[in-house]
């Protein structure tokens, strides 16, 4: 395809008349149609037709393939002179490029492709091990799924062939599960190495600790693996066998370390096991731990002073009677608008107690007692109305309705004095309310103790550190929802243990992720209606769902010569998505170069 000058006189002048035109084969041979009329067209305007196409050769090196006015002679053989079938032109091999690009980059700056290369890429292999370690985490981080699952659908539709430089038919569900098996022995130098990183990018320390357990299940009998187990299940999940993964982060969510125990493990006896272990990888330190009530036991309280270490943890609600008369006292804190704070020390005592008290709590704690109150009292008034009317008359089954009814109702039955009488119109059911018993409750509604043997620090200041808790439980939220840890299908001991380790690697991206976008200066608004949302960082889970509508594509240029130009390119992103870039320190490539063994040559004869 080539521009055509046109040339005509009139009123004594000389004008020029451009026209678009394009080759074309016959039965008569070779002839020129034109496309289009394109007029007059002055110095900048013909400078923008006779433009340039950026390609590659076979061996990699940059080249211009140019569209040339038809009164230029072209030198004979010149390569860079292509003539391009417009009306052929097409887009192929269109493929998920912005997730998987923003994972590689979070996976290169946590310096996982050195750590791997180094620890498994010691054995020759047709794929680099590491490259499949950053696969499956990326995996986990952008579209979470089974090796079967990344084989079949998600592998193919990505970029990362590209990205990584894996070669077609490479990746099988047998690769993935092999560098599964490959990456486990590592998984102590990996935490370790990711505490380096987390101090050298954010100045993360890890002085204070969070810790608390979750669950997941496995789908299946899980015969060959001892470590599932029926026990509680915190998915809702009892009809399944069940593993406990315990993780420790710090008071901003980096991952520390983790660890996983037996299905029918109790939440109690985890805590020796983790303090060894703690000490085990990292040595021994004065570290503040913050634990959950259900971790809380005076022997796990004594392991943590034997090893000159503080806590904060929460108590069982009912450590706080002895506390009855402060909490009735009017001499609390307010930290926040809705939440207040006391501190009680107790005479002769190592430990200090913090009271704590939040609205939202009380109003949702009062909603709960008034609606199984209502329900109890119209079960008890049902039973008071059968034995009334004669509907029930045997004394064994009015205690049996009567022991259903305080079943039913474990939360507030101990509010009700409860009995059934003989009188003299016979049997009779007799209740009340226990007012003492009330009173206390109300008083309690909405509050909580916190424990610790921390020194010289106020209230406030110990309330705000037990409220970091919540980082460990927003940890497990990630895994069990973002990143898809539940449930388990591999069914033996190792695997499940590696399957983890995955999804440890993926929140450590996602962590990472996290981090970047709160640590930059929130994006500038655009002058759209979402500039109010856009003020605020992005999660994590929009920031990648913002980048994933990154493709990429080859545009195929066929030419007059029979060869085929293939363009290996990006699509341009939106304005949130540059302005979201920038937010995270990333640029695009400005184009991919095909892998000749994995896709398609830059032009083809």
């Amino acid at each position: 395809m080539f521009l055509r000058p046109n040339h005509r006189s009139k009123d004594g002048k000389e004008h020029t008349y451009w026209s678009l035109v394009e080759s074309v084969r016959t039965a008569d041979g070779p002839r020129q149609r034109t496309v289009c009329h394109l007029g007059e067209l002055n110095a900048s305007d013909h400078a923008r037709w006779v433009r340039t196409v950026e390609v590659f050769n076979e061996q990699g090196e940059g080249r211009q393939l140019k569209l040339f006015a038809s009164h230029l002679d072209a030198p004979a053989d010149d390569p860079q002179v292509a003539r391009v079938l417009v009306h052929r032109v097409r887009l192929e091999r269109t493929r998920q490029f912005g997730a998987c690009y923003l994972g590689l980059e979070l996976w290169k700056r946590l310096k996982l492709d050195e750590f791997f290369g180094q620890a498994i890429d010691g054995d020759r292999a047709d794929v680099p091990w590491s490259r499949v370690a950053a696969l499956l985490a990326i995996n986990r981080l952008c579209a979470p799924g089974s090796e079967l699952a990344i084989e079949q659908r998600w592998y193919p539709s990505t970029a990362l062939d590209d990205l990584l430089g894996i070669e077609a038919g490479k990746i099988n569900d047998t690769r993935l599960y092999r560098c599964l098996d490959r990456i486990l022995p590592h998984k102590t130098k990996l935490e370790q190495h990711l505490k380096d990183r987390y101090g050298a990018l954010f100045g993360a320390e890890f002085d204070l600790l969070l810790y608390d357990l979750t669950s997941t299940y496995v789908e299946g009998a899980a015969e060959k693996n001892g470590m599932m187990r029926r026990g509680y299940s915190r998915d809702h999940r009892p009809d399944c066998e069940q593993m406990v993964i315990a993780l420790i982060v710090n008071q901003e969510g980096f991952p520390y370390s983790y660890e996983t125990f037996d299905g029918n493990r109790g939440d109690v006896s985890t805590m020796e096991t983790i303090l060894r272990m703690v000490e085990r990888k990292y040595g021994k330190a004065r570290r503040i731990w913050v634990l959950d009530r259900g971790i809380v036991s005076e022997d796990n309280l004594a392991a943590i002073r034997k090893r000159s270490g503080q806590y904060l943890v929460g108590t069982r609600r009912s450590q706080m009677k002895q506390f009855e008369a402060e909490l009735l006292k009017e001499d609390w804190t307010r930290v926040r608008p809705e939440v207040e704070v006391k501190q009680v020390a107790i005479p002769q005592g190592e430990e200090t107690y913090i009271l704590c008290r939040t609205t939202g709590r009380k109003q949702k704690e009062q909603a709960m007692r008034s609606r199984f109150s209502n329900s109890m009292e119209n079960a008890l008034n049902s039973l008071q109305k059968a034995i009334v009317q004669g509907r029930l008359k045997d004394r064994n089954k009015m205690e049996r309705r009567l022991g259903k009814i305080e079943a039913r109702h474990p939360s507030v039955n101990d509010l009700y004095d409860v009995s059934i009488r003989e009188t003299d119109e016979g049997l009779r059911l007799v209740w009340q309310i226990r007012e003492g018993r009330k009173n206390w409750r109300t008083a309690r509604e909405g509050a909580y103790l916190l424990r610790t043997n921390i020194e010289a620090e106020t209230a406030e200041q110990l309330w705000s550190k037990y409220m970091q808790l919540t980082e460990a439980e927003a940890s497990f939220r990630a895994l069990k929802s973002e990143l898809s840890i539940r449930p388990l299908f591999h069914q033996l001991e190792p695997r499940v243990k590696a399957h983890v380790m995955v999804a440890f690697l993926g929140y450590a991206l996602w962590v990472t992720l996290k981090h970047l976008l709160q640590r930059r200066a929130p994006m500038e608004p655009q002058p759209t209606s979402s500039s109010v949302e856009n003020s605020q960082p992005f999660s994590p889970m929009k920031a990648i769902s913002l980048l994933s509508t990154l493709q990429s594509a080859d545009i195929v240029l066929p030419t007059t010569e029979g060869r085929e130009i293939r363009l290996r390119r990006i699509t341009e992103p939106t304005p949130e998505q540059r302005s979201l870039l920038q937010q995270l320190g990333l640029s695009l490539p400005d184009q991919l170069q095909p892998n000749r063994e994995c896709s398609v040559d830059s032009a083809i004869a």
